[in-house]
């Protein structure tokens, strides 16, 4: 199994920001990633249809013979996670334990915020996390359903995501939260706006380079760590795959290379 690639998936654009964490900390291994550009995004969604998505992509990447799972959705890893592991027979590793480890680590005032799509938010995937690890934290939520649409149509960058982050802080910003968890993978391209918002003393968590520090863990401890050699990218997308490299291009430090489409089986 150690020559098997891992597979990687999101409802889109987001996970890259995990992909390329992966790829920095894990060089030798082949990636597989799935981004679903057909249903995205996950965050509005119920339970059921994210269910039914994540189980399709996860059954096709266990078709092409990945090792592990990676779900680099955080609406994915709120709603689907344990029914992907009934009947996924690989192993399949979420976001959301690594982003609160990460938080619960960091906070010096025990005050911690959360920034999700309102799927994630309403599941309190994340409060739950948290409390678990620190029983007394305080924590915030706040849902930004928009900075998934803002991150898709390359709008990170424009006073609409400004404005857009400065409503949706108020609150986090008033609680006196000093640590804040991005819990979307779409969230870190947003990360010089909200950084520049809630000022240097709030650490943020991006929960991309503690995950991939998990999968590095595991394929140790399973010995499954590839061999040295340069790893793999394919990528497959459900949904226009010009507009995903084009996007990709502009969150993406490295070539991505033929995007290819693939219909889920939903």
């Amino acid at each position: 199994m150690n020559k098997q690639a891992i597979g990687v998936f999101d409802s889109g654009l987001g996970g890259l920001t995990i992909l390329s964490a992966l790829r920095k900390r894990l060089p030798n291994e082949h990636l597989i990633y799935f981004g679903d550009t057909a249903n995205v995004p996950y965050g509005s969604k119920s339970k059921t249809a994210v269910t039914r998505f994540s189980l399709a992509i996860a059954r096709f990447l266990q078709e092409q013979g990945v090792k592990l799972i990676v779900v680099a959705c955080n609406t994915a890893s709120a709603l689907a996670l344990a029914e992907l592991r009934k009947q996924i027979s690989i192993p399949v590793i979420g976001v959301i334990e690594s982003g609160a480890e990460k938080a619960v680590r960091s906070t010096k005032n025990g005050k911690i915020a959360i920034l999700g799509t309102e799927a994630t938010i309403k599941s309190r995937a994340y409060p739950k996390a948290v409390l678990k690890r620190k029983k007394t934290a305080e924590v915030f939520q706040q849902a930004c359903p928009l900075f998934v649409p803002l991150v898709e149509e390359n709008w990170a960058h424009t006073p609409v995501a400004r404005l857009t982050a400065k409503t949706y802080l108020a609150s986090i910003i008033k609680s006196g939260a000093d640590t804040v968890i991005l819990g979307c993978t779409h969230y870190p391209v947003l990360k010089p706006v909200i950084a520049g918002m809630l000022g240097k003393k709030v650490t943020i968590v991006d929960s991309a380079d503690t995950l991939a520090e998990t999968v590095e863990r595991l394929l140790a401890q399973n010995r499954q760590a590839a061999p040295k050699r340069k790893g793999r990218l394919t990528v497959f997308v459900s949904d226009d795959p010009k507009r995903f490299k084009r996007l990709a291009g502009c969150l993406l430090s490295e070539k991505i290379g033929t995007v290819r489409l693939k219909k889920l089986n939903v």
